[in-house]
């Protein structure tokens, strides 16, 4: 059970993640944030990071083997980059329905497929 709460913990963590890291391009586009200051921008993004904080370590204290968990560091990190890379691929096609992917994206989301299973052998 603590593998599904950790993998959902690291899920909404990086919706989180991305929606600080590049939703603020999409306000911006939109003209809602485009007269913002830049530490305006900063802290809208740091608000929104503070989220996937809440979700990141309590991921990361479940999920890890020295604290129970079943997952050693090196793998939570592989599993949390692929989570990443799952949830920005989403995110950005349907914020930024111009933003395609490429054979180069999926050969590239293959060897993180790889990763994945090359850490937990």
């Amino acid at each position: 059970m603590n593998a599904f709460y950790t993998i959902l913990l690291l899920i909404v963590s990086n919706v989180f993640m991305t929606l600080a890291w590049y939703g603020h391009l999409k306000l911006s586009e939109t003209g809602v944030s485009s007269h913002w200051p830049l530490i305006g921008v900063i802290a809208f993004s740091w608000l929104i990071a503070f989220f996937e904080y809440c979700c990141q370590v309590p991921a990361n204290r479940i999920g890890f083997d020295g604290n129970g968990g079943p997952f050693t560091l090196m793998q939570l990190k592989v599993i949390q980059e692929v989570i990443s890379l799952l949830v920005f691929c989403i995110i950005a096609n349907v914020l930024f329905q111009g933003q395609q992917l490429h054979w180069n994206h999926l050969a590239a989301m293959v060897c993180l497929v790889m990763a994945v299973y090359f850490i937990f052998r």
